[in-house]
């Protein structure tokens, strides 16, 4: 599955790095690329093992808000 995600606070590639990071230590993510000008990601993962929802709380963890867009 693959999700796009809102994610506001980021202001360097630090950040966008700050964020993969957060993300790939979850188990079951394929894919992430984060977009500094857009302030957005998209993630592609394995619904069998991570959701959304835990995707967002690991970038909220990190210190960015996001959303599911």
């Amino acid at each position: 599955m693959k999700k796009q995600f809102a994610i506001n606070g980021m202001s360097c590639n630090h950040c966008v790095a700050k964020v993969e990071q957060a993300i790939n230590q979850l188990d079951g993510i394929d894919k992430v690329k984060i977009n500094l000008k857009k302030n957005n990601g998209t993630v592609k993962f394995d619904e069998a093992q991570v959701s959304a929802d835990k995707i967002a709380a690991a970038v909220t963890e990190a210190g960015y808000e996001t959303e599911v867009i």
